[in-house]
């Protein structure tokens, strides 16, 4: 079955940066058919969009509150997605979940996301 797992969480300082890897199996030859996504949630906070990527990698689209310090790629010769975070801050920490969507177009809708992962902390310390 699909899985998603994520890594490259961590506790940092204000200003630094992590790479956060979102590593498939099960999609077999499919991956690269998947728009995906990050989202990320708070303790108390529902879930939100963070970035989204297309299925080629040539097109995303990133949250205002992560647009130019966050950046999302992927990897279709290894089923996986990324997402470099630099000039991170304390309203950064959360859990960041990656996500697949079977839609045709970039989509920054939750219900819009097929498949999931548990996620992996980021905390940003002052």
């Amino acid at each position: 079955q699909v899985q998603l797992v994520e890594s490259g969480g961590g506790l940092v300082q204000v200003g630094d940066s992590l790479r956060l890897s979102c590593t498939t199996s099960g999609f077999g030859d499919t991956f690269s058919t998947y728009i995906m996504g990050w989202f990320r949630q708070a303790p108390g906070k529902e879930r939100e969009f963070v970035a989204t990527i297309s299925s080629s990698g040539t097109s995303a689209s990133h949250d205002n509150s992560v647009l130019g310090r966050f950046a999302i790629s992927r990897d279709n010769a290894k089923n996986t997605l990324y997402l470099q975070m630099t000039s991170l801050k304390p309203e950064d920490t959360a859990v960041y979940i990656c996500a697949a969507s079977r839609s045709s177009l970039l989509t920054r809708s939750r219900v819009d996301y097929d498949y999931w992962g548990q996620g992996t902390q980021v905390t940003v310390s002052s």
